[in-house]
């Protein structure tokens, strides 16, 4: 395997191209990508945006149009709503149609905010998740076997615990392996918004042998700026009644908490329970 997410190909007026790698793959289908590498990519395009001095990204929200093909790719990102103080991102995610033009499959919108001391009235909601360290230390099976491939397996998961609980999340730590684009140092943005879209597995509480969940969407606030390279998810998902969820995770790095995640999730049965793993 490629080892990097993406391949830079070239460089035009509609964006930059690059070659997905198989690491991008998903376990819900054996040609869709994950939405983990879909979101790191969207947000390099925006961090690479001219921008005001003092100023970065605080939240980030991927919306997913249909499954992403394991194919080429481009991305182009704009600032719909430039400030000093406040500035309004975009990044469309877009792969190859078959007359030869381009068809949007994601869509990404940031928030970029002027940054200032703020000391006095630091404050984190979430209660602190040390990172596991000796015995704790367990790069465990966090995931079903199937999902062990593509995007998963450019991962380092150290799972804390306790798993598949209801009422209690699970926490683990997550370190992507791999670069986002070959050749560059992926951001601590980048490498949160690749590990971000792990919540859903994480955290799921549904038997993934006789239902998928998968989502629709990912938004993700950061009020720390992130470092990496670990980051801890402490994940829970809730289901309603008719088919509709939501994964939600407290984003931690070894510096303290440092954000919160959301996904919706479309909640469906298998026709045909797949065999256990």
């Amino acid at each position: 395997m490629t080892a990097a997410l993406y391949t830079p190909l070239e460089a035009a007026a509609g964006g930059e191209v690059f070659d997905a790698s198989e690491l991008t793959g998903s376990a819900w289908g054996p040609n869709m990508q994950h939405a983990g590498p879909v979101a790191a990519l969207t947000t390099r395009a925006m961090e690479r945006l001219p921008a005001p001095p003092g100023t970065r990204i605080a939240r980030v929200h991927l919306d997913i149009l249909g499954p992403v093909p394991l194919d080429r790719v481009r991305v182009a990102a704009e600032v719909a709503r430039p400030g000093r103080r406040v500035s309004l991102l975009t990044a469309s995610f877009e792969v190859p149609t078959a007359d030869r033009g381009w068809r949007t499959v994601a869509r990404a919108r940031a928030w970029r905010l002027a940054t200032q001391p703020t000391p006095t009235v630091a404050h984190r909601a979430d209660p602190a998740v040390a990172f596991p360290t000796g015995d704790r230390a367990t790069p465990d099976a966090v995931l079903p076997e199937r999902w062990q491939r593509g995007f998963v397996s450019a991962l380092e998961f150290r799972l804390v615990g306790p798993l598949g609980v209801p009422g209690q999340p699970t926490v683990a730590w997550l370190r992507l392996m791999v670069p986002v684009v070959a050749g560059e140092k992926p951001s601590g943005l980048q490498q949160v918004m690749a590990i971000a879209d792990t919540a859903n597995g994480v955290g799921a509480r549904i038997d993934y042998h006789r239902w998928t969940y998968l989502n629709t969407d990912l938004s993700v606030v950061v009020f720390e700026a992130p470092h990496g390279p670990w980051f801890g998810l402490a994940a829970e998902t809730s289901v309603g009644g008719d088919g509709v969820g939501m994964s939600s995770a407290a984003l931690h790095q070894e510096s303290g908490p440092m954000g919160r995640l959301t996904q919706t999730l479309l909640v469906e049965k298998r026709a045909e329970p797949l065999d256990p793993d």
